[in-house]
């Protein structure tokens, strides 16, 4: 039985994708204006701009523990095994709420095989490993297999991102205060990584152009073999600055695919609009 791949909306990746390759989709929630919503359900990321825009400040939570609790049991009963590619743990409970719930589930289906995989990746960081573990799970790779995989590429992903203004990130705690540098008036762009799982800014970048021309080459210094890999982009409602940047890394390294996703709503209500951010590996194989 071909192992079952589940994820939740956080890789960024679209409705389409889980449709097409059978992955389980599990939404993040968002909240504006009172209302409840269910990231890539049953929300566009595209209203959160326009709310941020009106001066409106969206807010999320974790994946629900009813849903784990319903997809857990449901896979337990029908004897499927499955992976869990999970968001970063040190940006959202959702990891540790999926563990509590598989072990409650386990009380009852001691033999339920699912793997949960803290990625300490976000957006298309985790979007990547979800899209090949979903490719090996349709070529039927083992259980072990596509763990094996997901372990390596989540330790060697590099996440390198701008964003129009930092106090979003600091508003929703994704960032420390104490590191939401401002510099807007200056036209300073601020250049962030992520390291175990947490968002860290490293440098502080004057101008537009010269920012992105500064991504270009923090791959070179990072990356490895990226003419072997698939290279993510994801946007916050700024598709032709992703296309630009496309064309950037295309120039420079031409990798297999440069692959271009919007952020989805539960992480966009953190950046705000304009956000680009590149995905790639520092390592390929052991």
């Amino acid at each position: 039985m071909q192992v079952k791949i589940l994820a939740d909306s956080a890789c960024d990746l679209p409705l389409g994708f889980y449709e097409e390759n059978n992955v389980i989709l599990i939404p993040l929630k968002v909240y504006i204006d009172g209302n409840e919503y269910e990231d890539v359900k049953s929300i566009d990321s595209k209203a959160v701009y326009n709310a941020i825009r009106s001066g409106i400040v969206p807010k999320t939570s974790q994946a629900s523990p009813l849903l784990f609790e319903e997809i857990f049991t449901k896979m337990a009963e029908n004897n499927e095994e499955g992976v869990y590619i999970a968001f970063s743990s040190e940006l959202s409970g959702t990891y540790s709420t999926a563990v509590m719930i598989l072990n409650q589930v386990k009380e009852k289906y001691p033999n339920f095989n699912l793997t949960i995989i803290d990625t300490k990746c976000a957006s298309l960081g985790q979007g990547i490993i979800v899209m090949e573990a979903a490719r090996l799970a349709a070529n039927n790779a083992s259980h072990e297999e596509i763990v094996e995989m997901v372990q390596f590429r989540s330790e060697h992903m590099e996440h390198l991102f701008t964003v129009e203004d930092l106090d979003y990130l600091a508003k929703g705690g994704r960032l420390s205060k104490a590191s939401a540098f401002l510099g807007g008036l200056l036209n300073i762009k601020p250049v962030l990584n992520v390291e175990n799982g947490r968002l860290v800014p490293i440098e502080k970048i004057r101008g537009k152009k010269k920012v992105f021309r500064r991504l270009i080459e923090l791959m070179q210094e990072r990356g490895a073999n990226l003419d072997q890999q698939v290279v993510g982009i994801s946007h916050a409602d700024c598709e032709n600055t992703a296309l630009e940047v496309k064309a950037m890394i295309e120039e420079e390294f031409h990798p297999k695919e440069v692959y271009i996703s919007a952020i989805g709503s539960a992480i966009g209500a953190h950046t705000g609009a304009g956000t680009i951010a590149i995905f790639f590996l520092n390592r390929l194989s052991k």
